[in-house]
């Protein structure tokens, strides 16, 4: 599949964040709900006086409630209108975007680049208290509380088991023709000196609610609710176990998208399109 960039347009690497908390996700909504691509999108537009929309490319797709600190995303612009605003573009942006969303940079991509498809791995971030008293008032937005003590090293034993490349059915919503194969790169846990514990969960890939299915099966690990050989289990099993619990948006960040050196972007952007299979399983495509 080519991904070339049309004569006459140039491909712009924006790096940007935002509070989910009122966005209904990222992705456009048929139903007109407000989302970060919408209104990206809308303010490209109107600070550049265009009477096209231009669509933004991301690197991974955010549910509705979750935030991101380090998203990335491309959009193909005319080159006689990146001439025109490009220094001007950031500022602009700024102006007319929402206070929950920020664009901070817009740079002009290299040969090669896809927010999404070029994208070797991306980091996660969700965050959870069990302190007795409930959540920081000012960190309500981004951590949950669980009204449960939680032992961190079994937490960490379980996880230890989901990483590597597995399918992930178990702890993804499925959608057809997707496949659920991912590589977990890391999963692990570590409580911050005020007293907030932080999951940091790092993949090449992420299927629809795999992290907050991870984290639901890790709590209840980590509460004694199961066994440490539980989520284990889980996975090994194949389908979705009623048990596993998707936990709440509010708590899970994407903190950063990891890209390889710009002459293999082109590469890693026709492998990431493949579709997966485990050795020994059958598939093609």
């Amino acid at each position: 599949m080519s991904d070339d960039v049309q004569d006459g347009f140039v491909r712009v690497r924006l790096d940007l964040s935002y509070d989910g908390k009122d966005f209904s996700g990222w992705a456009k909504q048929a139903q007109g709900q407000r989302t970060v691509q919408g209104d990206i999108e809308d303010a490209l537009r109107t600070v550049t006086r265009s009477k096209e929309t231009y669509e933004l490319t991301v690197a991974g797709r955010t549910d509705s409630g979750v935030h991101a600190r380090g998203q990335v995303a491309h959009v193909d612009l005319p080159v006689e209108l990146w001439a025109e605003h490009r220094d001007k573009l950031l500022r602009r942006l700024a102006g007319r975007l929402s206070h929950d969303v920020r664009v901070w940079s817009l740079t002009e991509a290299p040969s090669g680049f896809n927010a999404r498809f070029s994208a070797i791995w991306r980091r996660y971030a969700y965050r959870v208290t069990d302190n007795p008293g409930g959540v920081d008032p000012l960190l309500r937005g981004h951590v949950l509380w669980h009204d449960w003590t939680l032992d961190m090293d079994a937490m960490n034993e379980a996880a230890a088991a989901l990483v590597g490349e597995h399918d992930f059915a178990a702890y993804c919503k499925r959608r057809e023709g997707a496949t659920t194969i991912r590589t977990l790169q890391e999963l692990r846990w570590e409580r911050r000196p005020d007293g907030v514990m932080e999951a940091t969960v790092k993949a090449d890939a992420f299927c629809h609610n795999m992290v907050r299915s991870l984290v639901g099966a890790l709590l209840f690990v980590g509460d004694g609710h199961r066994p440490v050989d539980w989520p284990g289990k889980v996975l090994a099993a194949g389908v979705r176990d009623s048990a596993v619990h998707v936990v709440r948006p509010h708590g899970l960040t994407l903190e950063e998208v990891g890209y390889p050196a710009d002459e293999l972007l082109a590469a890693r952007n026709l492998e990431a399109r493949n579709r997966r299979s485990l050795p020994g399983s059958a598939g093609c495509c």
